[in-house]
């Protein structure tokens, strides 16, 4: 399985921007995928997560209102619509993905494929 991130890039404050994570060599209909971000200095933190299998998704409390993740199975692509951006938001966006999860009820765990991540810079 291969993730690949798209859709970073340097935006204003209060701007929107979308990042993309494309999977490709599925070998299993109950694939979880999940964004983290990591800024400088700081520890990854679990932003989203999503079931291809069934829909059910979680946001963390830090983002809720803000940002929604969403898929199109057709694609094998999942998004995460990231709106009034901040300046605290810049950092490096990871999406990381599972061939187990059914069901999401909160942020998806022990995820064993990651893609390389890409950069998300806020700044006026």
């Amino acid at each position: 399985l291969q993730l690949v991130e798209s859709g970073g890039g340097l935006v204003q404050p209060g701007e929107s921007l979308r990042v993309s994570c494309a999977a490709s060599g599925l070998r299993s209909d109950y694939l979880g995928v999940a964004w983290f971000r990591q800024a400088p200095g700081k520890e990854r933190e679990g932003v989203a997560c999503i079931s291809m299998y069934d829909g059910s998704s979680y946001v963390a409390g830090s983002v809720k209102g803000r940002f929604t993740v969403s898929r199109d199975n057709a694609r094998n692509t999942v998004y995460l619509q990231m709106n009034n951006l901040a300046p605290e938001d810049t950092a490096v966006y990871l999406c990381a993905a599972d061939e187990a999860i059914i069901s999401v009820g909160g942020m998806c765990s022990n995820l064993d494929y990651w893609g390389q991540g890409i950069q998300v810079t806020v700044s006026s």
